[in-house]
């Protein structure tokens, strides 16, 4: 075998590689050897059947078989010759010429091909303990622990259907079927059937509750209202609808006393006991988010202080995988590039700063894991597999075992796991000093980069 390189520049390099029909030969002349041993063919006893009867029958997919070997061999010695940490696998290129890839394959030609990979990049790690970092924190006050209790109680209340000529009032339950116009035109998800609207909830745009209220069964009317500039569906963001309504029915809330009593209903010794849960709740629910933050503030730091050639293959894997889902949720909502005040070329160029981020990110996690010896356990894993099936309820088993079975989904399994542990082992090199902050600033969700997405950047590399 020759291996010769051809191109060494930045993080990429190219090889042609040179197998010598000699070579190809001989290794089918040993996997015949081997086959003769094994098969059995009508006419023929066990281990007598001629070797050129074999070459005829068997010749060509048992050579497809040894170059494939000597690819993977030639790839081998590529890497271990040349102490490479691949990106990605190799790219293989094969002749393109019929008549030059049959005579390798009967070994009558030497099989002469191209290798092209890219190296991971090679950088130092910096002093981690000169990163300093605030963690937020805020204490679950009674207030908190009140309000979720009254959330709770609400989405238990019930109601009772007022008389037919009774009108709506604030805290009603009105029902009703609409159907919604912007200037004229039905929008999609614009139409509702026997849809319950709490009147003061505020869970409908704005506009939309209060013209309910003096309402009765069997009323129509139209109502207007206005899409918040926030809106999910950006092609309604900041849009006036007409909603044809027609109530169905009214009803009062029935009376809720949060007592011991209705603690009992949701299985708790008393209200006293219902409180400790929601507290500790809370407590987990901040905690996750004080989390969130101090991660996101040190990826971002981490972003700032790193610089280094990144491989292209693998950025060009990520950006695609962001732009798939980029234009799948642009699809679903009904909106385009323009409604967001950008182009296409622009916001292509956002998404790979994106994709160079994460990557970045990705290999600098990896590497920091790598050399502080971060391990997932297989205890840890186990649990994350439990956790996993559970939230599939009536399907744990298959759950469990499609994960048991597939080594590329355990591996996803575990890169968020060795993740957060290289970022603990990080945090616990840095300077992190705890900032005291309202509920309301803890929980202000974090800008994520793409709709839908955790702050997670680094999920490819350090899968």
């Amino acid at each position: 075998m020759q291996v010769t390189e051809t191109l060494s520049q930045g993080l990429k390099r190219e090889y042609d590689i040179s197998l010598p029909a000699s070579d190809l030969a001989a290794k089918l002349d040993g996997q015949l050897a081997e086959l003769k041993a094994k098969v059995r063919i009508n006419g023929f006893r066990p281990g007598k059947v001629p070797v050129e009867h074999l070459r005829r029958v068997y010749g060509k997919s048992v050579m497809a078989d040894v170059v494939q070997e000597a690819i993977a061999s030639a790839n081998k010695k590529i890497v271990d010759d040349n102490h490479l940490r691949l990106a990605r696998e190799p790219k293989v290129e094969l002749p393109t010429d019929q008549a030059t890839i049959d005579a390798a394959l009967e070994a009558r030609g030497d099989l002469n091909f191209k290798v092209a990979l890219e190296v991971l990049p090679v950088f130092e790690i910096g002093d981690f303990s000169q990163i300093s970092l605030e963690r937020p924190i805020a204490d679950v006050e009674p207030a908190d622990i009140e309000s979720a209790l009254d959330r709770l109680a609400q989405e238990r209340r019930t109601y009772t259907v007022k008389p037919a000529e009774a009108s709506a009032e604030i805290h009603d339950r009105v029902t009703v079927d609409f159907d919604g116009t912007i200037n004229g035109v039905p929008f999609e998800g614009g139409e509702g059937r026997d849809i319950q609207v709490a009147l003061g909830s505020n869970t409908f745009i704005p506009g939309f509750e209060e013209q309910l209220i003096g309402v009765a069964a069997g009323d129509k009317r139209t109502i207007n209202g206005t899409f918040p500039e926030t809106y999910a569906v950006r092609a309604l963001a900041g849009k006036t609808g007409d909603f044809a309504v027609t109530v169905k029915a009214v009803a009062a809330r029935d009376p809720l006393a949060i007592d011991d009593e209705f603690a009992k209903t949701l299985g708790f010794e008393s209200l006293d006991k219902l409180r400790e849960m929601i507290r500790d709740r809370l407590a987990s629910e901040y905690a996750r988010a004080s989390r969130d933050k101090l991660k996101r503030q040190l990826l971002d730091k981490l972003d700032q202080l790193y610089s280094f050639e990144l491989p292209e293959g693998l950025v060009n894997q990520e950006f695609d995988s962001i732009w798939e889902q980029v234009t799948r949720e642009q699809q679903a909502a009904g909106r385009s590039f323009a409604d967001e005040n950008t182009t296409e070329e622009a916001a292509r160029a956002d998404y790979r700063k994106i994709a160079e981020r994460r990557v970045r990110l990705g290999l600098l996690l990896a590497e920091v894991g790598t050399r502080a010896e971060v391990k997932v356990s297989d205890d840890e894993m186990t649990q994350a597999l439990i956790a996993r099936a559970r939230s599939f309820p009536g399907q744990e088993k298959q759950v469990w075992d499609f994960y048991r079975n597939n080594n590329q989904a355990l591996a996803e399994l575990r890169a968020p796991i060795y993740e957060e542990k290289v970022v603990d082992h990080i945090l616990g090199l840095a300077k992190v000093e705890e900032r005291k902050v309202t509920k309301d600033e803890l929980l202000k969700p974090i800008d994520d980069e793409l709709p839908g997405q955790p702050t997670i950047e680094s999920r490819p590399p350090v899968a």
